[in-house]
């Protein structure tokens, strides 16, 4: 089960998540450069699992998709989209 970058992120993208991910599973939004739309991803088919980018995360954006809070779970679909 892969990881959801959710709400918090949106607008801050601290990239420490990506620094410390050993299989560089997570990427920027197209227009990363508009702090507006600022948002990174995690590709489901890339994800280990690991968790070594929940607790580098500043804003606390990051959840195991079984864990998404309820007022963020619209975000799963959004991740899903992102990599169609």
């Amino acid at each position: 089960m892969a990881y959801i970058i959710t709400e918090p992120c949106v607008g801050t993208c601290d990239t420490s998540c990506v620094e410390v991910c050993p299989v560089d599973c997570i990427h920027p939004a197209e227009g990363f450069d508009d702090p507006a739309d600022k948002q990174l991803y995690i590709d489901p088919d890339e994800c280990i699992d690991c968790a070594a980018c929940v607790p580098e995360c500043p804003v606390d954006a990051i959840y195991e998709e079984s864990e998404v809070p309820d007022k963020w779970a619209h975000f799963i679909e959004i991740n899903a989209n992102y990599f169609k």
